[in-house]
């Protein structure tokens, strides 16, 4: 997807020029803002594929604005950019929503890298599937249950979708991993039980929690049968 367009929210002018120069020769269309305000009306205002996202910004934190993108633009790739390395601010940027996440000083190579994998994971399958009572749309990214819409984060509709579209095996949680947050994400395997728990507490009103059935020693599963 290289004609994808990706917003740049970075108050350093200097960062800014190097990814326009470096990115836009791809194809990749870049719109800049500096503040997380002209960010944000970007997003409301054009069509954006990705936002590379800093976490120091002049008016406010990266990771508020992470919050309020994730609250009303749930489904947009969002890669953070920081020079914060420490393995409690990855959790937390990735756990508040980020698609992925990489720390300055950083190759253009590793980044395109980077944009190139979360655009695939993002990109749907146009195939919907159902189980059950269960319907999930891909290129929408929409869930239902018969016709009730369930509202779910990035994360747990990525698992969710993996796990429709391979039911009744058995998956480890670093291949979990791998499938909702990419190889190149260095994250604790715990964190899949934290996004486990909270994809069947999205499931738990409609009885469908136990369609997620954690195998003992081994990982978890998606039975198409509770």
């Amino acid at each position: 997807m290289s004609n994808a367009v990706i917003l740049v929210i970075e108050d350093d002018e200097g960062i800014q020029d190097m990814l326009s120069f470096s990115l836009e020769p791809d194809g990749f269309k870049v719109h800049s803002a500096y503040t997380a305000k002209q960010g944000w009306e970007i997003i409301e205002n054009k069509q954006i594929d990705l936002v590379l996202l800093d976490w120091m910004l002049p008016d406010r934190s990266g990771i508020d604005l992470l919050q309020r993108i994730r609250k009303y633009y749930s489904q947009l790739p969002v890669i953070m950019i920081t020079a914060r390395a420490e393995e409690e601010d990855r959790v937390l940027g990735l756990d508040v929503g980020a698609d992925d996440y990489i720390t300055k000083p950083f190759s253009v190579r590793e980044l395109k890298s980077r944009i190139h994998a979360v655009l695939r994971r993002t990109m749907p399958d146009e195939k919907s599937i159902q189980i059950g009572d269960l319907y999930l749309d891909p290129v929408s990214q929409r869930v239902r249950v018969k016709e009730q819409e369930i509202n779910l984060p990035p994360t747990e509709f990525r698992l969710l979708h993996y796990f429709m579209s391979h039911p009744d095996r058995v998956y480890t949680r670093g291949q979990l991993l791998d499938q909702a947050w990419g190889t190149q994400v260095y994250v604790e395997e715990r964190t899949v039980d934290v996004h486990i728990r909270r994809l069947r507490k999205n499931l738990e009103p409609y009885n469908l929690d136990a369609l997620i059935q954690t195998v003992h020693g081994r990982g978890y599963r998606f039975s198409k049968q509770i």
